[in-house]
């Protein structure tokens, strides 16, 4: 066995691993700041697809547009006054406007004439504003801020521009008061802190904690050097911060938890270490590899920004194995009896046989006594949480739910209460070869299209370029509605039915990334569970708790993305708790990362309890028990990481940004969810309904895994 010989090697040569972590540790610290630097804002390259590559054939020609969606000038006049009674004012307000953004284009009413831009009663109207645009996100950030303090000014009969669009609607919402990475992990730390503090009751809380510091700032260190060979988005510093923190002290918890139980059985403080790591380092050693290859899968995707979260993510959890099967035992070898000394004498005056947390246990006798009961309650929950899977859509949320207060918002609810849909903030562009295309009967088709409200191919000079045009399609309503998907359809199949014309815009260019890295899925998914079902036969030593534990975390999995549904999608539980309104959609990148990250961290729990109840079994050889004592004696474990990492998560959905909250909180109810529901309840009475079968493991499989019977641990006194 691997690790019992490691953990000798380790304890014998305390010193010089301590300070070799230690040396790491300042590398780490030092890299920090450079690795967050060489981080890039790059969520969108899509090399080879028609609509990634329109809008860089757009951004190259014009300097702008394409992806990046345009700044939204609005204004409504007081009654009875009329665009056309103010067209010259309002031309000038409007290239002043344009003159502070620095905007090299323009589309209004003054500039076309063109009634799609103007309300129905008249009265309000809106133009877009191209400026040159940023390499960093959002790309038009500076001309939001040059335009905010100089709008006020810029008055049409009496009355001062509004800004709205994309990019205004961000950085209103960024400018709301929220924690940074800093903030957010101190925050996380705080919260484990406490818990790890009513767990431990001594000194010996400091350790999880030391622990995930150094796994996180020695994960930089590797992400640093990541970033001189590839891409690596600016997520993976939240993802290492948090989800580092919370995997890190769940490894360290797991482990020291036995290390304290075995000491307390009589063992010598080295062989307790041993026997600890033979045991729930093992479990520890499993589930970091399982998670790794949940997200190590995303480097298949052709997606460069995914594949970088691939690569960066993968590293949290080996780092964080890394720092518990060899740090962690030199520190309990060291510190560990002193650190403990209060908490030994306590438990040495429970009897032998009350090891188990007294709640914990009373709950999984209630489970056993009632496996078909258990499982009837947990599959119902999840089962009304899976059904809104089926109204999962895919896109960018609706312009309202990306800031809930603010100009941006004041200015498209202007928008919004004249008439005009906010699908205009995120237009399609055509790009039409001037040899081979008529830009002027281009718009004409599209704006033939039900639900289009415009359709502009500008005289201007500003619009035609390297014999090329570009034309302006302003949908009414957003992708993420069903009357702005199926313009949006429409105009693509018409374009693409004519010569010489290529399609762009924000919404094509999502259509790409969903082709891209949804339409491979089934691949991916496929490869995840081999993988993972290989790794759990050999941690389990049986075919069936491998099969049951990854089918139950794709049913975790898929009810968490009801709960997104639900939380988000239609907007039950964002309006209450931040006043975001419903998003019609989540964003394309969101489903694919929570389910990498998600079912990683969820088999964790899996791991922890199904390997203790794997013990018990051979130690007792009833399956009863063994579902009992599994879960009294890791119950309390698996509930106070849970509530680790969800503090985790929860800090990080405090930050601004409608998109990271998405994000956050998927993976926080996702981590909630599946610790109490699934693990607690349907884990355990699943193990006793299965019975004799849970151990089942054909002779010829255990040879081609080589699986091993483990070697007997040291005897307690």
């Amino acid at each position: 066995m691997i690790l019992p010989g490691l953990t000798r090697w380790v304890v014998r040569h305390r010193g010089p691993v301590i300070l070799g972590w230690a040396v790491l540790t300042v590398a780490g610290a030092l890299a920090v700041t450079p690795a967050i630097n060489a981080m890039t804002d790059d969520f969108g390259a899509l090399p080879g697809r028609p609509g990634y590559e329109t809008n860089q054939e757009i951004l190259a020609r014009y300097g702008d547009g394409g992806a990046a969606d345009p700044l939204v000038l609005t204004v409504t006049l007081p009654t009875p006054i009329t665009v056309e009674d103010v067209r010259p004012e309002l031309s000038a307000a409007i290239d002043r406007a344009a003159r502070v953004a620095g905007a090299t284009r323009v589309i209004s009413y003054p500039s076309t004439g063109d009634r799609g831009l103007v309300s129905d009663d008249g009265r309000t109207t809106y133009a877009l504003l191209y400026p040159p645009a940023d390499p960093t996100f959002p790309p038009y950030a500076r001309a939001v801020a040059a335009l905010g303090p100089a709008l006020p000014e810029i008055r049409v009969a009496g009355v001062p521009l509004g800004l709205t669009g994309t990019d205004a609607l961000f950085v209103s919402s960024s400018d709301s008061s929220g924690p940074g990475l800093l903030a957010e992990t101190l925050i996380a730390g705080v919260a484990a802190l406490v818990i790890l503090v009513l767990v431990f009751g001594s000194a010996l809380a400091l350790v999880p904690i030391v622990l995930a510091i150094i796994a996180i700032l020695v994960t930089f260190l590797s992400v640093w050097g990541l970033t001189a060979v590839t891409d690596v988005s600016f997520v993976v510093q939240f993802l290492v911060g948090l989800v580092g923190l919370g995997v890190a002290i769940d490894y360290a918890l797991l482990i020291t938890t036995r290390w304290r139980e075995e000491r307390a059985a009589g063992l010598d403080n080295e062989s307790a270490i041993e026997r600890a790591m033979t045991t729930a380092g093992s479990a520890v050693f499993f589930s970091g590899v399982t998670v790794a290859v949940a997200l190590a899968a995303m480097v298949v995707l052709p997606v460069p920004f995914l594949r970088a979260m691939g690569f960066g993510g993968l590293l949290i959890p080996l780092f964080s194995v890394l720092v518990a099967i060899t740090l962690l035992p030199a520190l309990l070898a060291t510190v560990g009896p002193r650190l403990d000394r209060r908490g030994l004498r306590r438990r040495q005056r429970q009897r032998a046989d009350a090891i188990e947390n007294r709640g914990w246990l009373a709950w999984s006798r209630a489970v056993v006594r009632h496996p078909v009961l258990s499982t009837v309650v947990a599959a119902a929950v999840l089962g009304v949480l899976v059904l809104p899977v089926a109204g999962l859509r895919l896109g960018t949320p609706a312009p309202a739910a990306m800031a809930s207060s603010g100009p941006a918002r004041a200015a498209l609810d202007t928008l919004v209460a004249a008439g005009i849909g906010p699908g205009v903030l995120s237009p399609e562009y055509v790009l039409v070869n001037d040899a081979s295309g008529d830009p002027q009967q281009v718009a004409a088709q599209a704006r033939a299209v039900p639900g289009i409200r415009a359709a502009i191919a500008a005289d201007d000079p500003a619009w035609r370029r390297g014999g090329t045009s570009l034309v302006v399609v302003l949908p009414d309503q957003p992708a993420a509605t069903d009357a702005g998907r199926a313009s949006r359809t429409q105009v693509r199949a018409a374009v693409a039915a004519r010569p010489g014309t290529r399609l762009g815009g924000s919404g094509a260019q999502g259509a790409d990334f969903v082709d891209a890295v949804y339409g491979d899925a089934p691949v991916v998914l496929g490869l995840i569970v081999l993988i993972t079902l290989v790794l759990l036969v050999r941690a389990f030593r049986s075919v069936v708790l491998a099969v049951k534990a990854v089918a139950l975390n794709l049913l975790s999995v898929a009810a968490t993305f009801g709960l997104l549904v639900l939380t988000w999608q239609w907007g039950y539980l964002s309006d209450p708790v931040w006043g975001i309104s419903a998003t019609g959609a989540l964003t394309e990148w969101v489903p694919v990362m929570v389910f990498a990250f998600l079912f990683g961290l969820s088999l964790d729990y899996e791991v922890f309890i199904l390997a203790r109840v794997r013990e018990e079994y051979d130690a007792t050889g009833s399956t009863r028990r063994a579902a009992v004592l599994g879960v009294a004696r890791t119950g309390r474990l698996v509930t106070s990481a849970a509530l680790i990492l969800f503090f985790a998560f929860v800090s990080l959905a405090a930050t601004p940004g409608t998109e990271v909250k998405i994000f956050a909180t998927a993976l926080g109810l996702g981590i909630l969810l599946d610790a109490t529901v699934v693990r607690a309840l349907l884990v355990p009475a699943l193990v006793v309904l299965f019975g004799r079968w849970n151990w089942w493991l054909p002779p010829w499989l255990a040879r081609v895994l080589l699986v091993r019977e483990p070697a007997p641990g040291p005897a307690r006194a």
